[in-house]
């Protein structure tokens, strides 16, 4: 099959798409499509390089919403049906919104939208997808009660990206997930992979239910029940 997959900048369920993606490529053609937030967020988890090595070749293509511009030519293959399945893991509700209202102003939505067009059925795992509190992972943190504020900081000296100002924050946009600056602070006071819980907007949700109303677009619950869905295909 030829799969195009679509992440967005949501940290929630990340890894578990990245995990899903990479079995799924092991047989079957994946295009990858990252907005500019999705590409941002990898590279904060570290989980960039994972995504890049399995892209490679004409439909197995990386395709940077940044690349793009704004008339996303890329999308032009949905509305011509090339693809069997367009699937968008992990979506944002900002994505979920857009769909749901009709815009189709960034790269995945923008495919969304021309895959409805080329009759081409589009799953959607959504990270707001029940009302309550969720559990959530966060990339590298300083952890500020922890931080002795040493006069040579081992963790920024560590980083290869120039990421942390010592004793303030970690700017992520620079960060990579390398983890180099986890090793080598002593005192314990850069996290990474925190669990922290979350709680799901109403609108986000109702959104949600919006979305599963919608001819040809699917929602999914995990990622993992993609592989028993594509599997049946």
């Amino acid at each position: 099959m030829k799969i195009a997959w679509g992440i967005t900048g949501a940290g929630h369920l990340l890894l578990e798409s990245v995990e899903t993606l990479e079995k799924i490529s092991r047989e079957h053609e994946v295009t990858v499509l990252l907005s500019a937030a999705g590409e941002e967020v990898l590279k904060m988890y570290g989980l960039y390089g994972r995504i890049e090595s399995l892209t490679g070749g004409y439909y197995q293509e990386l395709v940077l919403e940044k690349d793009q511009k704004f008339s996303y030519p890329l999308a032009g293959r949905f509305s011509l049906g090339r693809y069997d399945l367009l699937v968008v893991s992990p979506s944002t509700s900002n994505t979920i919104a857009k769909v749901v209202s009709g815009i189709a102003d960034t790269l995945i939505t923008n495919a969304i939208a021309q895959a409805g067009k080329g009759k081409i059925s589009t799953m959607i795992v959504p990270v707001d997808l029940e009302a309550g509190d969720v559990q959530t992972v966060l990339p590298s943190k300083l952890e500020l009660e922890l931080c002795q504020h040493c006069s040579t900081c081992q963790a920024a000296a560590a980083c290869p990206q120039d990421a942390i100002t010592p004793g303030v924050e970690i700017n992520l946009l620079k960060c990579q997930g390398c983890g180099a600056c986890q090793i080598a602070c002593p005192f314990g006071a850069v996290s990474g992979g925190k669990k922290i819980f979350i709680r799901m907007r109403e609108i986000d949700v109702s959104n949600t239910k919006k979305l599963d109303a919608l001819e040809d677009v699917d929602v999914v619950e995990t990622p993992k029940q993609l592989l028993k869905i594509i599997s049946s295909f």
